[in-house]
């Protein structure tokens, strides 16, 4: 299986929390009604679904490179002012679009830059937002420590590493580099709360995202002495239940 293919995985992974995010993205973008978007990287069409219930739209096209999302979202998202085709970011349709936006996935694309200029040349605004990996994505942030303390030599397998632009000074730089003129930022704050231990670990069993895939790549020894580290670093409450928060960066331009 690929690192993203399943809908219902990355659902159960950070798909339930990027949906609290996108309501709060879209609310603060403000656009009116009846306007053209083009959502880029649509996964499972959290985003897509959320423009459609808060944003009245005349129409969303959702583009995503896994046949995968773009099935589940074909299924899951029924309005007919939605589409859905199987597009990458270098791929991006032609045509003029009121809103583009791209929601928890600019740090899967490889070429940043390009992507933020192609999106500035079909849309009269553009917005994206991504999870704070390195501080405030608290569930990926346990997850991630654990392994600093037991694995130190696996260390620039940690999405805050990898993926040091997603910070508001690192939008701004790649939205400045992409040309455009004007941009905004801010924070977006939600709850992440797991019923227990086990409803926090299983996504992770699912092999989709950078964190799963590097636990599936571990010794069953290595991956059961990774989980006693997470566990025993978690904030569990007596009830048995997990209160996180999670924290992504939002940019309009």
């Amino acid at each position: 299986m690929s690192e993203w293919s399943s809908g219902e995985i990355y659902e159960s992974y950070v798909g339930r929390w990027s949906r609290l995010v996108a309501a709060e993205f879209v609310g603060w973008l403000d656009r009116p009604a009846g306007l053209r978007w083009l959502d880029v990287g649509c996964g499972t069409g959290a985003l897509t679904s959320t423009i459609l219930q808060l944003g009245d739209p005349a129409e969303v096209l959702g583009v995503d490179p896994s046949a995968g999302f773009v099935g589940y979202a074909r299924r899951t998202v029924d309005d007919p002012r939605a589409d859905f085709q199987v597009r990458s970011a270098a791929d991006l349709p032609d045509g003029l679009y009121d809103v583009v936006v791209a929601g928890l996935v600019l740090n899967f694309i490889p070429e940043r830059v390009e992507a933020l200029r192609r999106m500035r040349e079909i849309g009269s605004a553009v917005a994206v937002y991504v999870w704070d990996y390195a501080d405030g994505m608290q569930l990926m942030r346990y997850f991630f420590d654990a392994v600093h303390a037991i694995r130190p030599q696996d260390g620039d397998e940690d999405e805050g590493r990898r993926f040091s632009f997603c910070t508001p000074h690192g939008l701004e730089r790649l939205f400045r580099e992409a040309g455009f003129e004007t941009m905004h930022t801010r924070e977006i704050v939600v709850p992440t709360v797991f019923a227990s231990f086990d409803d926090y670990w299983q996504p992770f069993l699912g092999g989709q995202g950078v964190a799963p895939a590097y636990l599936r790549s571990l010794s069953p020894a290595d991956q059961a002495a990774l989980e006693e580290e997470v566990r025993s670093r978690l904030p569990i409450e007596a009830d048995g239940s997990i209160k996180l928060t999670a924290r992504a960066w939002a940019a309009l331009g």
